[in-house]
């Protein structure tokens, strides 16, 4: 049975247009996000389903039965097919529920727990092909208002890059460590059975312009809200990736990226697209 919060009210929503970002009211709604995901990871980005994934054509796990499930819901589709874009919210409260936070399992984030704010994990963000410029600025709105709402101080969780190969990856992975590091009181580590260094290359082959272009568009702008990264990389074989950790402290954030996306300004939401 999926998680549907008791108090809906507590976020409200954000409108552009015939989209709207808010949290999810009903199971058929966490079911419709939950298909999106399986269509994104599984039948676009090739990651292998279990077995119950495939029968029911939808990714889900035991973190969704806490979380708060964040979702784009365009009102000109059909309301089965309405769900456009979603993200997975797994405050410190929901993560007692389950023993851990997801990101658990790939990184020892000890130092985060042990973090005195409120701390939030994000996770399983994913968008349909043609909104991916405007559904995931109104994501970050809403994830934005969530962490007002909650007075969340650092978000985290795993960020992937494509593919299984470290080698491949050795330009971005190392301008990651070199550039992005977190400092050491919020550095999460790989854990030590599946820890891949990141610092692949030495630093004066680093060029961060051609780095840069070679990290995914979601991982950027984590990076250009001030996010920083955690040491070590892992291999996640089934969704065929390799994930670091990321970390952003709300009170960092950038100006000129808080106002690109109006993060914590209640005014309409923008439709612009994510800058390359």
């Amino acid at each position: 049975m999926s998680h549907v919060s008791a108090d809906l009210t507590r976020l409200g929503s954000i409108r552009s247009g015939s989209l709207e970002v808010r949290l999810a009211q009903t199971l058929a709604e966490i079911e419709a996000a939950q298909r999106l995901r399986y269509d994104i990871f599984y039948r676009e980005m090739g990651a292998k389903p279990t077995e119950a994934m495939e029968a029911e054509l939808r990714d889900f796990d035991e973190y969704d039965t806490v979380c708060d499930h964040l979702l784009v819901i365009d009102h000109n589709l059909p309301e089965d097919d309405s769900v456009v874009g979603t993200y997975r919210l797994i405050r410190r409260e929901m993560a007692a529920r389950r023993g851990s936070f997801y990101s658990a399992s790939e990184f020892d984030i000890s130092p985060l727990m042990n973090y005195p704010g409120e701390i939030l994990e994000l996770g399983r963000a994913c968008v349909a092909p043609t909104y991916r410029g405007r559904a995931i600025t109104l994501l970050f709105r809403g994830i934005s208002a969530y962490a007002a709402r909650y007075k969340i101080e650092v978000m985290f969780g795993c960020a992937s890059l494509p593919g299984t190969d470290p080698s491949a990856l050795a330009l971005p992975l190392s301008y990651l460590y070199y550039y992005c590091l977190a400092p050491p009181a919020l550095r999460a580590v790989a854990v030590p059975e599946r820890y891949i260094e990141m610092k692949r290359l030495p630093s004066y082959k680093i060029d961060p312009t051609t780095a840069l272009f070679e990290v995914p568009p979601l991982l950027k702008a984590y990076l250009r809200f001030g996010g920083f990264i955690g040491d070590g990389a892992v291999i996640d074989e089934q969704f065929g990736t390799t994930d670091v950790c990321i970390i952003v402290k709300t009170d960092m954030i950038t100006d000129k990226y808080a106002k690109h996306y109006q993060l914590g300004r209640e005014v309409p939401a923008s439709t612009s697209d994510i800058d390359e």
